[in-house]
C-alpha cells in the first residue's frame, strides 16, 4: 500500500510539473550552440548556386528532343525546385521563427530582408530566369551582415 502511495504521488507530482504554466527561458527551439547562423547562410548561398547550375542545365537542354535529354531536363527542374524551396524553409523555420524578432530596433528592415528571399525562391522555383537566381543570391548575400562568422545572438 506504501509503494502505491508514493507511486500515485509521485505521478501527480510530474502532472503537476508538466500542467502548470511557468516561465519559458528557453528562446531556440532546441538548445543553443548547435547551428551556426553564418553557416547556414553559407549554405543558402551553396543552394543557390544549384539553382544556377540547374537553369544553366535546363537551358543547354531545352532545345534536345532525345529521351535522356528529356529525362534529365526533369531531373533539373526537380533539382532547382528543391534547392529554392529548402532556402525558403531556412528562412522561414529558422530565421524568421528565432532570429528574427520584434525587439530588435531594425525589426522590419530584416523582417523585409528576410521576406524577399522568400519571394525570390518563389520566383525561382517559378520561372527558368537567370535574372531572378542572381536577385536571389543578392537577397542572400544581404543577409550576411545580420549573421557574421562565428557569433550566436541571444
Amino acid at each position: 500500500m506504501r509503494i502505491r502511495k508514493k507511486t500515485v504521488s509521485l505521478m501527480l507530482f510530474v502532472l503537476a510539473v508538466l500542467v502548470m504554466p511557468r516561465a519559458s527561458l528557453a528562446h531556440c527551439q532546441i538548445p543553443c550552440g548547435i547551428y551556426d547562423d553564418h553557416a547556414r547562410v553559407m549554405s543558402m548561398l551553396e543552394d543557390v548556386e544549384t539553382v544556377k547550375k540547374s537553369v544553366t542545365e535546363m537551358m543547354a537542354l531545352v532545345d534536345k528532343t532525345d529521351l535522356q535529354s528529356k529525362q534529365q531536363f526533369v531531373r533539373w527542374v526537380n533539382n532547382k525546385e528543391m534547392h529554392a524551396q529548402k532556402i525558403i524553409a531556412t528562412i522561414s523555420d529558422y530565421f524568421l521563427t528565432q532570429r528574427v524578432k520584434p525587439s530588435q530596433k531594425d525589426y522590419a528592415e530584416r523582417l523585409a530582408k528576410h521576406h524577399a528571399v522568400i519571394l525570390l525562391s518563389m520566383k525561382a522555383k517559378q520561372t527558368a530566369d537567370l535574372n531572378v537566381v542572381e536577385q536571389l543570391g543578392a537577397a542572400v548575400q544581404a543577409l550576411e551582415a545580420y549573421y557574421p562568422e562565428h557569433e550566436h545572438e541571444h
